[in-house]
């Protein structure tokens, strides 16, 4: 059967598939016979066994609807990662104290205090160690939990 990837979990990598029957199928990552991951919006040809998707191929020559790293966040709403994790990484090192790296994020108001707080000594003594933290979180965190955690693209 044909169907299109409608969203894919960014922590478990489960997904559902809406087939050419109008009725949506459920997936875990093994059932993905594709090299890569799924892509939302992707055309998939697949087997069906009740309410599961099983050996999910993409359609040759389909392209996603949506940007190919497109995840979902817990609520169900798509969106890419925009963002990389490694420049958050380097711009929080080298430019933590200031907050630089939380804008960078969108995190504006984090990013404000941060800001604020490098102004004085002892606000430079929270700061510095608070950048560093938040450095090694970036580097330690996988690649899905960033997206979800830090896209700014929205749907």
């Amino acid at each position: 059967m044909r169907g299109q990837v409608l969203g894919v979990d960014t922590r478990t990598g489960d997904g559902i598939v809406l087939g050419d029957d109008g009725r949506r199928y459920t997936f875990r990552p093994r059932d993905w016979a594709d090299r890569g991951e799924p892509a939302v919006g992707l055309q998939v040809d697949f087997e069906t066994d009740q309410s599961r998707a099983l050996s999910i191929f993409p359609v040759p020559g389909a392209v996603p609807v949506r940007p190919a790293v497109a995840v979902a966040h817990p609520g169900g709403a798509p969106v890419a990662n925009d963002r990389n994790k490694y420049i958050a990484a380097l711009i929080a090192f080298a430019f933590g104290p200031l907050g630089i790296h939380r804008f960078y994020l969108g995190r504006t108001g984090t990013g404000i205090l941060m800001l604020v707080l490098s102004c004085t000594i002892i606000g430079l003594l929270l700061s510095v160690p608070w950048a560093f933290v938040d450095m090694i979180r970036y580097l330690i965190m996988s690649e899905r939990e960033f997206a979800s955690r830090y896209s700014r693209i929205t749907d």
